[in-house]
């Protein structure tokens, strides 16, 4: 068997095979033999049919048959003849058969790229300090008043204004048919400049008064966001039937047991308080982590495989599509397609995918290993991050090897970027707040 190497780039190699013609001649002449004990061939008994007929007619399924078991025979023998640490599946390209020549056939594969030896000391780091402010406080405050808000009918008649909440009555027609994008609907709560079924729906509301009727038009354009609408002349019959105001709650000890298990708002804002607390270290520890794995980038250039990338986007896409079904929300809705969100996130996963290969060559040159008490206070950390208990939290991974191995991973590239932080030199910046 002759084997060459042909190189696509560091991380891609194609292997041209080509397998002798005595071997091809063995596998053919043990394909008919075989073929030959069970084929049932009208006029001949069983096992006694001659080769020329069964070559008539299986010849095509006999050489698919001897293509396959002549690669699954040579491909890893000829990859571990040249020591290849492939990933992924080996791409595979036939050839034309002839029974009687040898057969040629290509294997393209992806390899891990060497690193060699990474340093990743003396990384120059500005860790942003943040403050939870009492404003801050009491805007998280006034968020909760305006969720336990109650919507109260007025008694005045006056005309609407932008901001009123309003209930509705109306219907949208289409060429003076029922649209399904706009049903009839019955005191349907809408606040005025939301826009909820557009900007000019909005305009049209503000300056009526409770039990006025207004039929207008809507054209909505063929890229308006909601493209169940766009695209459509949409005839509206609105009946305004009350404006109400939303009434806040008091802040006192009512309003705290009405939020949850307190006592006193003071006792709230001081959850609040270590809630910021906790969201500014992550931020700062997540901008901290931005800042190693763009210094490391910088500092090493490699080529990374294609597999890779593309197990990484798929990752990537399939994440945003459940937060999107989370949220109730389609790609339709928003005017984006699949391909739209492979085109968005590519660039994110390429960097994904260097992290990780970086993150990994240190954890092998440094021999980073977990101890018992680091398995734990993972398991722990995770059943405080979804609110389970950690023996749940153990028996899951007890159960799933593949995912704890993937976990024990995770625990490790932290440990790496906790090592990276040691060596690196640290300089802390208070920040200031957006408004």
């Amino acid at each position: 068997m002759q084997v060459t190497i042909e190189d696509v780039n560091s991380v891609k190699k194609i292997l041209h095979i080509e397998v002798p013609e005595d071997k091809v001649a063995s596998e053919v002449d043990n394909a008919y033999n075989n073929l030959k004990k069970t084929a049932k061939v009208n006029g001949f008994r069983q096992g006694k049919t001659p080769r020329a007929i069964l070559e008539r007619k299986f010849k095509a399924d006999v050489e698919a048959d001897v293509i396959n078991t002549l690669i699954q025979s040579t491909l890893f023998e000829a990859i571990q003849d040249k020591k290849l640490m492939f990933i992924g599946e080996p791409v595979v390209t036939k050839s034309e058969f002839d029974p009687k020549t040898s057969y040629k056939y290509s294997a393209t594969l992806e390899l891990l790229p060497d690193l060699g030896q990474i340093d990743f000391s003396g990384i120059q780091i500005k860790k942003k300090v943040f403050e939870a402010s009492d404003e801050e406080v009491n805007v998280q405050i006034e968020m909760i008043r305006k969720n336990l808000a109650k919507r109260v009918t007025i008694d005045e008649i006056r005309p609407t204004v932008e901001n009123d909440f309003v209930l509705l009555e109306y219907e949208g027609l289409v060429g003076g048919q029922p649209f399904g994008a706009t049903p009839k609907v019955e005191n349907a709560s809408h606040k005025i400049g939301s826009a909820a079924l557009s900007r000019d729906f909005d305009d049209q509301l503000i300056g009526m008064k409770q039990g006025d009727v207004k039929v207008f038009e809507i054209d909505y354009s063929p890229d308006y966001i909601n493209k169940s609408l766009a695209g459509n002349k949409v005839s509206f019959t609105v009946k305004l039937n009350a404006i109400q105001v939303e009434v806040l709650p008091e802040l006192n000890d009512d309003f705290a047991r009405q939020v949850g298990d307190y006592t006193t708002v003071d006792e709230i804002r001081n959850v609040i308080r270590e809630n910021l607390k906790s969201g500014y270290e992550k931020r700062s520890e997540h901008d901290i982590n931005e800042q190693i794995y763009q210094s490391l980038i910088e500092r090493m250039s490699f080529e990374i495989p294609d597999m890779m990338v593309r197990y990484e986007l798929a990752s990537i896409i399939a994440e945003a599509e459940r937060a999107f079904m989370m949220n109730g929300i389609t790609l339709e809705q928003i005017g984006k397609t699949r391909e739209d969100l492979e085109q968005e996130y590519s660039g994110l996963a390429e960097k994904q995918v260097r992290r990780h290969l970086i993150l990994g060559g240190i954890i092998k040159q440094e021999k980073l290993e977990l101890t018992d008490d680091e398995m734990d206070a993972g398991y722990q950390d995770t059943a405080k991050a979804i609110n389970q208990p950690v023996e749940a939290i153990k028996s899951f991974y007890r159960a799933n090897p593949d995912k704890t191995e993937y976990f024990k991973h995770t625990l490790l590239e932290k440990k790496a970027l906790k090592l990276i932080i040691e060596k690196s030199s640290v300089e802390e910046v208070k920040q200031e707040l957006e408004a």
